[in-house]
């Protein structure tokens, strides 16, 4: 899966539950959505470091 699939599904994700936690559950279990927000971020980053190193180690 190329990586660009990756961070926009977890992108799509991470407004999802936004979306959800705010309509759906009113706001409740806040601290839950902000834990797995940071988790899809942080998978987010290092599918992107990953990304970032390939394209750098190409042009030197």
């Amino acid at each position: 899966m190329k990586t660009y699939v990756i961070l926009f599904v977890i992108v799509s994700l991470l407004h999802t539950m936004n979306l959800v936690h705010e309509t759906m559950l009113g706001g409740a279990w806040g601290g839950i959505v902000m834990m797995i927000s940071t988790i899809l971020f942080v998978i987010g980053v290092y599918f992107f470091g990953i990304e970032y190193r390939l394209h750098k180690k190409r042009r030197v």
